[in-house]
């Protein structure tokens, strides 16, 4: 990276670099005489930038993830981190890269509508809804399932447990917002066991001040938990499934951002799902049908949605049959795997002629 460079293309010159270096290795392919019948791939980080300027005749598809926008999605959305108007241009000129992409794409498709409304409405027309898809012949419920904490204790669905899960725990994914509620749940359901699962590194947003960790940082703010709350930091995948399948209750919060598989796994294997009333969880989550919804900053909502789904953990039985049919109806793999390769089909014939 240049010495210095300018703030708001450090990303730019990031995303210019990897797709340097995909092309480079085409151009050495292409010299080689090999010529591809299609390109796919994720322009997030840059590497699909160049390809058509290697390769004119063959179709390029990509997976339209997220756009940055200034307004309207994660930039500015929780007031006690927003950066003010620099965050705006920021997020402008961040944008750069997936608009550069996106144009040049023959084809594209993102994981939900939301997503896709993100991007320009110049180039929604060629970006379709299709999600990446969800295991459901694995993330499936398991009533006689059984979670073994670090302690020896073993959790089973007859424990009241509160579960959270994300890659990282960070602000982005409502973490604060749900340790700021949690002394609350924990004096509302005095039996209740909580489970946290994710690391200390940052996937989205900023590092807390003074070098700690978001978890240190909350930590510290809302003083000693009950031995009842454990952090797990990040777990195999396969035990991930077993606290989902034991889960009384999953909360999952967000800002208007990239959808968390986690969230879909975890309905998909009967999980009451509590969620924040945020996009795109709405797109998902059906306020009393598949799910509940909560406001994703008022931590007394959150401290008295999460305590009455606890409360009523036993008589939802419904509720989780319906979240994992949605999964199922909408998120399926072999369903999403189907539609990205007639995709893959249609743009390969059409370019054939």
């Amino acid at each position: 990276m240049t010495p210095k460079i300018h703030q708001y293309l450090a990303s730019t010159e990031a995303a210019v670099l990897n797709g340097q270096g995909v092309a480079r290795a085409a151009i050495a392919l292409d010299e080689s005489g090999f010529r591809p019948d299609i390109m796919i791939g994720n322009a997030g980080w840059g590497e699909t930038l160049f390809l058509k300027d290697i390769w004119r005749d063959a179709p390029l598809l990509q997976m339209a993830e997220f756009y940055y926008r200034g307004r309207g999605s994660d930039v500015g959305f929780d007031p006690e981190f927003d950066g003010g108007r620099d965050s705006i241009l920021r997020a402008r000129a961040r944008a750069g890269p997936h608009l550069l992409a996106i144009e040049a794409a023959d084809a594209a498709y993102a994981p939900t509508e939301w997503q896709r409304q993100q991007f320009p409405e110049a180039h929604r027309e060629k970006n379709r809804v299709i999600h990446d898809g969800i295991n459901c012949n694995r993330a499936v419920p398991d009533p006689s399932a059984a979670f073994a904490l670090p302690d020896g204790r073993v959790l089973s669905r007859d424990d009241e447990v509160l579960t959270y899960v994300a890659r990282n725990l960070e602000p982005y994914r409502g973490f604060h917002s749900l340790m700021r509620a949690l002394p609350a749940i924990l004096d509302a359901r005095p039996e209740a066991q909580v489970v946290f699962v994710g690391g200390d590194e940052i996937s989205y947003g900023a590092r807390p001040g003074g070098g700690a960790t978001w978890r240190e940082t909350l930590l510290s703010e809302v003083g000693p938990l009950s031995e009842r709350v454990r952090f797990l930091g990040r777990i195999p995948y396969q035990n991930f499934l077993r606290l989902c399948q034991i889960s009384s209750v999953h909360a999952y919060l967000t800002y208007p951002f990239v959808l968390s598989w986690s969230m879909l796994e975890a309905m998909a294997c009967g999980a009451f799902v509590v969620g924040s009333r945020t996009p795109p969880v709405e797109e998902v989550i059906r306020e009393g049908e598949n799910g509940w919804l909560m406001d994703f900053f008022d931590r007394d909502e959150i401290a008295e949605r999460l305590s009455a789904a606890l409360a009523k953990r036993k008589d939802m039985d419904a509720l989780r049959t319906a979240a994992r049919d949605t999964v199922v109806s909408r998120y399926e793999l072999g369903a999403c795997l189907a539609a990205q390769v007639a995709l893959v089909d249609e743009l390969v014939k059409s370019a054939q002629g």
